[in-house]
């Protein structure tokens, strides 16, 4: 395009990804034709604490097609550390050595042919153990009596962090305070797509084809524990990753024992997880207790906050141990909070690892924040729109440095609540309240409000590779270190080297996620790719762009302020006839004759780009349910979502990206739940048991957007991945609960079932 038809930018842009993963064309990880691919089996605890007493393997040896069989005793490989950050005997012994921890915890290792021979060969080992008593509950895993799972540490604490613990409580002495203890329940991440790896060997070098989010990163972690030169191990995801939602961020176990054997057998190795296994191998999200009172004057303005949570690790702690300092950067939300005081400690129970999902130690601040003044404005008999409003930070606060440590780039919070309030007719929705509450009806109006703000590219993460170059036909290939997996990148990335250099996003090629291709890279995750990757290649083009009117000045005899982009290359401003080629710039570039002197060959660029900081996405959800009194069934009536995340480029992704969280967000409130028996048994192991709601369960959404751009960035883009999660569950548990709440129902726990809602009633009268 030229550059007086304007940007391509701001505009609904059909994914480019979809035609050819609808049709097959391009593949997933587990449709690689590999020749001699023989197939790997995990044999996992059925135990949750326990001692291994023997772990006989002699009748599986000689099963049909079985070419190994590995336990502790005849497989040594370095134990796998989720977060180097954690003391190192928290790490995974592979395979289990001694003991295990949880039902889950790989004891042994098949290799065969098929996958039936390496399953039916799994099927004759045989497992003694002597059962030690199990811990469940993150609060008695503190308790002095507790079972310790690593005798060598003697805590089942693994880590601490806090905010003005020595500075007394905050909320003492004043006007009114409230109270909650809440649970933000454990959550499997259930992507379409498993886990797995294909592990291919080829003399000294390997490469291994994960469905990962991260697979750039991955490399180090594999490479260190395999003991390989990085140069010599390539790690890709294939062009299809089937979802990730944070738990596919990382090497796992079953990577590092797959890329092993296959070393060790020179053979490339298959491991597809089943989804049996995908419940209690791949890490799961939330789970964290949280206890809080809030502190208010006797106008409703906010005095204090005190927090105190306990996050479960699981049975080897990866990053799900320091999520508690996301949600720490996050408690102020977006209120003026004079003093916070918090403390979280992250334990280790016999259990699987918990890792990051969806908003990763986000959502749980903002749950707690907005569960808790529900119940203030419940106690204090105000409205809870207008408790939220009297306690927003305003635009001439920024820039803003929470307690939390967090640095507000920008965000008009009252405006989003405004927003949202009038798009659902909130005062409407107060009087069809009222009315249902003096018929007696059964089926009650419950209305949820919920204000947030979140962080994206946080804690590092604000930092991204990106290249861009011309190639001799006149495409262009760009390379970032992020790795889609269902985000739109590629139409994304498209768009913004195709409005800044005028090529057609069709003769742009975007590669990403193979080490081969990419040198470093910090993957996707925390809403990060568009702000940090997106802004690489904007800047990286905008060079490139510069550097070949600079040429095209020097071809055309021109000066390069009059060089503009038009159909096909370059051309004077005015004189769209007399056109250079990006074909021929890039000859051009290259012929020593015709470049100006001085100028280095080729029309590419890269760089790291460096926002400096992270970004601030917000918004403000409304939802409205209806609760049947006699049931407890809950019903979803609306749903209305604004969310703020900076600039948009192509609204009907950040469209689908709120649908989609969204969804997620009900999931958590109203649905899903990973639980556990006293003996630490997972009972919701399957999707028999495990709620994840399909389409037909949820209703149509009402979303928009204000736009307030972050400085941080040259795109003015902040993430909306996580958003519409984070602001949705807070205002559905709000709604259920105050359908109830002129019952005399004060809290019920997520999620929010028929049953659970049901016995609060009965509890309640």
């Amino acid at each position: 395009m030229s550059d007086v038809q304007g940007s391509i930018l701001g505009n609904a842009v059909l994914r480019r990804e979809d035609p050819t993963l609808l049709t097959g064309e391009d593949q997933y990880y587990d449709d690689l034709a590999v020749e001699g691919l023989v197939h790997i089996h995990f044999v996992r605890s059925v135990v949750a604490h326990a001692n291994l007493t023997s772990v006989d393997i002699s009748e599986a040896t000689g099963m049909p097609g079985v070419i190994g069989v590995y336990t502790a005793d005849n497989l040594e490989v370095a134990p796998h550390h989720g977060m180097p950050l954690l003391p190192p005997p928290f790490a995974m012994p592979l395979p289990a050595k001694g003991k295990v921890r949880f039902v889950g915890d790989i004891v042994a290792v098949v290799v065969a042919e098929t996958h039936g021979q390496a399953v039916d060969a799994a099927e004759q080992i045989f497992i003694d153990y002597d059962y030690l008593p199990a811990i469940i509950d993150p609060w008695k895993a503190l308790e002095a009596d507790a079972p310790i799972l690593f005798d060598e540490v003697g805590s089942n604490m693994c880590f601490e962090t806090g905010l003005a613990m020595e500075d007394g409580d905050p909320t003492e002495g004043a006007h009114h305070v409230s109270s909650l203890q809440m649970d933000s329940q454990r959550l499997a991440a259930v992507p379409i797509e498993p886990n797995g790896a294909v592990a291919i060997p080829d003399g000294d070098k390997l490469t291994v084809w994960i469905p990962s989010q991260n697979p750039i990163a991955v490399r180090g972690a594999l490479a260190g524990a395999l003991g390989m030169e990085a140069e010599n191990l390539r790690v890709a995801a294939p062009y299809g990753v089937g979802g990730g939602f944070g738990p596919k961020a990382g090497a796992y176990p079953e990577h590092i024992l797959t890329a092993t054997l296959a070393r060790t057998l020179n053979k490339p190795i298959k491991w597809t997880e089943l989804r049996s296994e995908n419940m209690v191998s791949l890490q799961h999200g939330r789970a964290m207790n949280m206890k809080a009172k809030m502190a208010f004057d006797a106008d409703g303005k906010i005095t204090g906050f005190d927090v105190d949570l306990v996050a479960e690790s699981g049975a080897y702690p990866g990053i799900g141990a320091i999520l508690t300092t996301f949600t720490q950067t996050m408690i102020q939300g977006v209120y003026a909070i004079p003093a916070i005081r918090y403390h979280a400690r992250s334990v280790v129970t016999n259990t699987t690892t918990t890792g990051a999902y969806r908003g990763a130690g986000r959502p749980e601040a903002t749950q707690l924040l907005e569960r808790i003044l529900d119940v203030a404005a419940d106690e204090m008999n105000m409205d809870p729109a207008e408790l939220r409003r009297i306690n927003l930070l305003q635009p001439e606060d920024f820039p803003v440095t929470t307690h939390g440590g967090a640095s507000y780039d920008s965000g008009e919070y009252e405006a989003a609540l405004d927003a949202a309030l009038e798009a659902a007719d909130y005062q409407g929705m107060l009087e069809d309240q009222a009315a249902r509450r003096e018929s007696g009806d059964p089926k009650q109006l419950g209305i949820g409000v919920s204000t947030y703000v979140e962080v994206t590219a946080p804690a590092g993460l604000h930092v991204e590779f990106g290249a861009v170059k011309v190639n001799e036909d006149g495409t262009v290939t760009a390379r970032v270190g992020t790795s889609a997996h269902g985000q739109s990148h590629i139409t994304s990335f498209s768009m913004i080297v195709s409005d800044m250099l005028g090529v057609p996003m069709d003769d742009i090629t975007i590669l990403q996620s193979d080490t081969d291709e990419i040198p470093r890279g910090s993957g996707t995750m925390g809403s990060r790719s568009l702000q940090t990757a997106g802004s690489a290649l904007h800047v990286a083009s905008e060079t490139v762009l510069a550097k070949a009117k600079e040429l095209a000045a020097h071809m055309l005899e021109a000066s390069s302020d009059d060089i503009v982009k038009g159909e096909g290359g370059l051309h004077v401003a005015g004189v769209p006839a007399n056109v250079v080629s990006w074909s021929e710039l890039v000859a051009a570039s290259n012929d020593d004759s015709k470049r100006p002197e001085g100028m280095e060959p080729e029309l590419a660029h890269e760089l790291d780009f460096d926002g400096q900081n992270a970004t601030f996405p917000f918004g403000a959800h409304v939802s409205l349910v209806e609760v049947d009194t006699e049931t407890g069934n809950v019903d979803m009536v609306r749903h209305i979502a604004v969310d703020d995340c900076g600039r948009i480029l192509n609204p009907m992704i950040v469209e689908g990206q709120q649908h989609g969280g969204i969804a997620q967000g009900v999931a958590q409130a109203l649905y899903e739940g990973i639980m556990y028996d006293s003996d630490g048994n997972p009972v919701t192991a399957n999707l028999m048991d495990y709620a994840i709601p399909a389409a037909s369960e949820l209703i149509s959404y009402e979303t928009s957007n204000t736009q307030t751009d972050s400085p941080r960035n040259p795109l003015g883009a902040k993430g909306i991945g996580e958003s519409g999660t984070i602001g949705s569950t807070p205002a559905i548990h709000n709604a259920v609960i105050d359908a109830v709440s002129h019952l005399g129902v004060r809290h019920i726990d997520m999620p929010l079932t028929a049953n659970k809602v049901w016995s609060a009633i009965q509890e309640a009268r």
